[in-house]
């Protein structure tokens, strides 16, 4: 039975507990000190409960992240830095180019690894595969309810209130975009590093304020052709800013963790 560590415990976290491989064991949960007691409550009393990734007395298998940027900046350099590797959901916590540069320079001196899990999106492995080949153009749109955009600097560029027809509120790069709107545009940080980077990926976020699901398309050209994806996600109960096929995402990546053949 291999051992999961897992970095928040918030409503994705929740999806991915219900959804765990059986040969995949959540063995640790990490949550702010302040939270600790509180999660202590919820899980079974095999799992233990820490604040800080060397109060862990073993070794993980596999690591994952579903609680945020703030929590990838203080405590996947301590994950790799123990030679584990980490998948991370929060991507965009990568548009910190010096923070990048360390991650990577801390993988590559303990041997662990660092997956970038897709999240809301498809076709990340199409995007992969072009870039070996000359992908030229990259272009993520992102489209979700007035409600999904709500507590985010998409508040100080238009009146969410207000809004009554499907509008474009922010262009700019998927760095631009991934530092503004860290709990929104994590789509948008894969997209580029799977592709022509953060600074040449450009970005378009729009409010519907009739639709209920999150729209994210990708229109991509280079040598290959041109592949347009176009997805409806839902958001995921409890928490509107996420999509459900984000927390998918993780189970997916969980099950990879143990699975002889993976895809």
């Amino acid at each position: 039975m291999k051992q999961l560590m897992m970095i928040g415990f918030g409503a994705m976290a929740n999806e991915v507990c219900a959804h765990l491989p059986t040969d995949l064991e959540l063995k640790w949960i990490v949550v702010p000190e302040r939270s600790v007691e509180s999660v202590i409550s919820k899980v079974s009393s095999d799992v233990h409960v820490i604040s800080n990734i060397n109060e862990c007395f073993g070794e993980p298998d596999y690591v994952i992240e579903v609680a945020g940027q703030a929590a990838v900046k203080e405590h996947a350099l301590k994950v790799l830095e123990k030679g584990w590797t980490i998948g991370l959901i929060s991507v965009g916590t990568l548009a910190d180019t010096v923070f990048f540069e360390q991650l990577q320079k801390t993988a590559e001196k303990s041997g662990a690894h660092l997956h970038l899990l897709a999240g809301a999106i498809a076709g990340i492995d199409g995007i992969a595969a072009a870039k070996e080949g000359g992908l030229e153009k990259v272009t993520y749109k992102g489209c979700k309810s007035p409600n999904s955009w709500r507590g985010s600097y998409a508040e100080q560029l238009i009146d969410l209130d207000q809004v009554s027809e499907a509008t474009i509120f922010y262009t700019g790069t998927a760095r631009e975009a991934a530092l503004n709107f860290p709990a929104n545009a994590n789509v948008a940080a894969t997209i580029a590093l799977a592709g022509m980077g953060m600074d040449e990926t450009r970005v378009e976020l729009m409010v519907d304020p009739h639709t209920h699901q999150n729209k994210h398309t990708i229109v991509a050209e280079g040598r290959f052709g041109k592949m347009t994806i176009e997805m409806m996600g839902v958001p995921l109960e409890g928490n509107p800013k996420t999509s459900t096929l984000a927390a998918l995402s993780v189970i997916r990546a969980c099950r990879n963790s143990v699975d002889a053949i993976q895809i």
